[in-house]
C-alpha cells in the first residue's frame, strides 16, 4: 500500500499549558532554521517600498525571493493592493510594524483615500505582523488564521525579533476582527469573490478580483521560489490549486514570486509538492533517517527555483515526523 504524508490530528485540548508551549516552540521552529543566516550588518531601517502596477488601480509590493534575515527585514512576501471607490484594499500586510506603517502611507499615496479593508491570506508572520498600520476593525481573515495567530504568534514573534531586531521594534501581535466567510463582498466597484481554503496552513485565503480578473493567491502559490511546507498538508494543498487553476484569471499574484498572466505558478507549486513527497516517502520506505533523506537528489527541472534545497531540507524536518508517527508501532500514540 503507498505511503502518504497526512500529519494525524492532535489529540490534546487547546488549553492545556503544555501543548500551548509545544505550539509556540512549533512557530518558531518556523523561523528557526533561518537563523544560521543571521548577519549583524547595519542597514537603513526604511523598507522603501516600490509598487509595481497590475492593472489600473492595483499594485504589487514584491517580496525578495530569499528566507527571512536581519538584511532584508522579512519582507520577503507578495502584498497587493487595490483601489476602490471607498478606499484601498490591502492584501497582506507584511512583517512588521515598520513596514505596516509604510505600506498604509503607500496605499494612501497611491489612491488618495483611506484604507477600506485588509484581508490576510493565512497567518505566517511575513505576511501578517504589519497589522498595526492599520485599524484593527478593518483586517479581516478566515476563522483559522485568527485561531493560528492566537496560538503561535507569540513565537513567531520571538522568532522574528531575534532574527530581524530592530526591524521588528514596537511590532506586536494584532489579530483581525472581521471573519471572512466564503463569498463575494463588494467593497468600493471591486467585487472580491472569497475563497477560504486549506493546504499550505489549515487555513489559507484566495481572493479573485472579478473586475480585473486579478487571482491572489497568497501562498498556496509560489512561483521561482520553492514553497514552504511548515504547517502544509500536501494532499489538500493540491486539491485546492486544481480549484484555482480553473478560475479563469487575467493575471495571477503569488504569495511569494512574480505575478504572471498564466497559471505557471499554480502548476510549478504543484509539481514542487508531488515531487518532495515522493522523494520523502521514497527515502522512508528506504529505511533513510531524516539526514540522509535531507542529501535525496531533486529533480532537475528544479535547479533554477530559489531556495530549493534549502526548502527541500526544512520539508524534510516538517514531513518525516509524520511518517514515522504513522508507521513506527508506538510512535505518536499515549499509553494507557
Amino acid at each position: 500500500m503507498p505511503v502518504t504524508i497526512d500529519t494525524p490530528p492532535d489529540p490534546h485540548d487547546p488549553s492545556d499549558p503544555q501543548r500551548r508551549q509545544l505550539l509556540r516552540l512549533a512557530a518558531a521552529a518556523f523561523v528557526a532554521p533561518l537563523l544560521p543566516m543571521f548577519t549583524a550588518h547595519a542597514a537603513p531601517l526604511t523598507y522603501d517600498l516600490k509598487p509595481v502596477k497590475l492593472d489600473d488601480g492595483a499594485w504589487m509590493i514584491g517580496g525578495r525571493q530569499e528566507a527571512i534575515t536581519f538584511e532584508n527585514g522579512g519582507a520577503i512576501a507578495n502584498i497587493t493592493i487595490l483601489d476602490s471607490s471607498e478606499g484601498a484594499i490591502i492584501i497582506d500586510t507584511g512583517p512588521s510594524r515598520r513596514f505596516g506603517e509604510e505600506l498604509a502611507t503607500l496605499a494612501r499615496t497611491l489612491t488618495g483615500k483611506d484604507i477600506a479593508r485588509v484581508y490576510l491570506t493565512h497567518f505566517h508572520p511575513d505576511h501578517v505582523f504589519g497589522n498595526q498600520g492599520f485599524e484593527a476593525g478593518k483586517i479581516a481573515a478566515p476563522a483559522g488564521v485568527i485561531k493560528g495567530l492566537q496560538e503561535l504568534g507569540n513565537g513567531f514573534s520571538d522568532a522574528m525579533y531575534y532574527i530581524a531586531r530592530d526591524w521588528m521594534r514596537g511590532t506586536e501581535v494584532i489579530l483581525p476582527s472581521v471573519t471572512v466567510t466564503e463569498g463575494i463582498e463588494d467593497i468600493g466597484g471591486r467585487r472580491l469573490r472569497l475563497l477560504p481554503r486549506a493546504g499550505h496552513t489549515g487555513a489559507d485565503l484566495a481572493l479573485f478580483e472579478e473586475k480585473s480578473g486579478l487571482l491572489i493567491a497568497g501562498d498556496l502559490a509560489f512561483l521561482d521560489r520553492a514553497p514552504t511546507t511548515p504547517h502544509a498538508n500536501l494532499a489538500t494543498w493540491r486539491n485546492t490549486l486544481d480549484e484555482l487553476s480553473a478560475i479563469d484569471c487575467k493575471l495571477l499574484v503569488p504569495g511569494h514570486g512574480p505575478a504572471e498572466s498564466s497559471t505557471r505558478a499554480i502548476t510549478q507549486t504543484r509539481d514542487w509538492l508531488t515531487a518532495i513527497e515522493s522523494i520523502i516517502v521514497r527515502c522512508f520506505e528506504q529505511g533513510l533517517d531524516m539526514t540522509e533523506a535531507m542529501q535525496a537528489e531533486l529533480p532537475a527541472g528544479f535547479a533554477s527555483i530559489a531556495l530549493a534545497r534549502y526548502e527541500f531540507t526544512r520539508s524534510v524536518m516538517h514531513l518525516y515526523p509524520a511518517l514515522e508517527a504513522s508507521k513506527l508501532p508506538g510512535v505518536g500514540k499515549r499509553s494507557n
